[in-house]
């Protein structure tokens, strides 16, 4: 089955399912297949990527058409607490955790570029 996905970014994914070549691709949206074990995703611009799960561990693989880079990030949950790390193929790095409290995620990511942020999403009001 073919899936229509609405990526925020390569965390938060609305996918729906579609025919085979029943919708063309338009900026913003991707299309994705899945198997048992892989979600890959690939939009009109040429940006891909794909979503492995094992476990409690999720391994992300990407690339940027803007940048040209390839990317690779490795989630690990432990219990509300997730750890993620990344590479590009330019040498950034990113390091970061999530939190869970109730309907509240605290994200907080730091690069080696020296960009930081903190990004807090409710279930309700949204990102901030």
């Amino acid at each position: 089955m073919k899936l229509l996905c609405l990526s925020a970014t390569a965390l938060l994914l609305l996918c729906l399912p579609v025919a085979a070549m029943a919708v063309p691709l338009s900026k913003g949206l991707a299309l994705c297949t899945r198997s048992a074990t892989l979600l890959a995703c690939g939009d009109a611009q040429g940006n891909y990527y794909s979503v492995r799960s094992e476990g409690s561990t999720t391994y992300l693989r990407g690339y940027e058409v803007q940048g040209r880079r390839l990317w690779t990030q490795t989630n690990s949950r432990y219990g509300q607490l997730t750890f993620y790390t990344g590479l590009a193929s330019d040498g950034e790095t990113w390091v970061g955790y999530s939190r869970k409290v109730g309907w509240t995620t605290f994200n907080r990511v730091s690069s080696s570029s020296g960009q930081r942020f903190n990004l807090h999403c409710n279930r309700l009001s949204g990102c901030q």
